[in-house]
């Protein structure tokens, strides 16, 4: 899978329901790999499926304290859906609830994993891909990456809860340019966009992805999801917005050994030794 080189050991496998998805960790990050690399990681059902599976597991280990999703091969990130599957599994009202159903779940696995999640983009990352993409908190690609949402070259609808995401980190004007044109757009022109936050050489992507995520994996963990809750809730609409939790998992920080940690090794001059307690 396309886990970092920097380190010798290889990740620990983590059980997946479906081959087309590889999962594994090591040194506190999580990996989850999108493996349909003959079709540019189209993600299938089983796939939208697996991956709400692997982000559950990834929410209940203490072990995993950031995620980095990719794609195999290095061609594609993802194409989006697999459209081929979709004559057996979505040609009912029936099965188009319960494929959308698997898709939402996958989505909203990623985006409410209490863990920072990174995507790592590499190729296409186009369509459901994109949509993939966009329910991770950091998003770092390589030179030649192409991002693009072509709904409107296949009269499809995009929801309010879909597109919520790409309006919040691009803002109405970008939204509104992604999808009217159904372009492709480069890695330059999405850095400029919001799209994503680094652009880097297809050479340097797994040293910088691989420094990025044990950066934040020794960073203390309570306050990690603190932050990332408080940010979601802020993005809400007004009377959405649970600001009693809020004030929670910022309580949690002060009251946690690992705040005491944090003040102790300062004053020691030596990296703290964060436990998530």
């Amino acid at each position: 899978m396309n886990a970092p080189a920097a380190s010798a050991s290889a990740p620990v496998p983590v059980p997946v329901s479906t081959g087309k998805i590889i999962a594994g960790k090591r040194g506190g990050v999580g990996y989850l790999g999108l493996n349909q690399p003959e079709k540019h990681n189209a993600i299938s059902y089983a796939m939208w499926v697996a991956i709400a599976e692997v982000m559950e597991s990834f929410r209940a280990d203490d072990e995993v304290r950031v995620v980095v999703v990719s794609g195999e091969g290095g061609r594609a990130f993802s194409a989006g859906a697999d459209i081929s599957e979709f004559s057996a599994n979505r040609s009912t009202e029936e099965q188009v609830k319960i494929y959308d159903a698997a898709g939402r779940d996958a989505y909203d696995a990623i985006t409410n994993l209490p863990k920072p999640v990174i995507a790592r983009i590499e190729g296409y990352c186009i369509g459901g891909g994109l949509a993939t993409a966009l329910c991770a908190d950091l998003r770092i690609a390589t030179e030649d990456s192409r991002f693009g949402i072509p709904a409107a070259r296949l009269g499809v609808g995009y929801s309010y809860a879909g597109l919520r995401p790409l309006v919040d980190l691009v803002g109405p004007s970008r939204a509104k340019e992604i999808l009217f044109t159904a372009k492709r757009f480069t890695a330059s022109e999405a850095l400029r966009m919001g799209l994503v936050n680094q652009v880097l050489p297809r050479e340097e992507i797994g040293g910088f992805v691989d420094d990025y995520a044990r950066t934040i994996a020794a960073n203390a963990p309570l306050t990690v999801k603190a932050c990332k809750t408080v940010v979601a809730e802020l993005v809400k609409d007004p009377a959405d917005r649970d600001v009693a939790l809020c004030e929670e998992v910022v309580e949690a920080c002060f009251g946690s050994e690992d705040y005491k940690e944090g003040r102790t090794a300062f004053m020691e001059k030596r990296p703290p030794r964060f436990t998530g307690r």
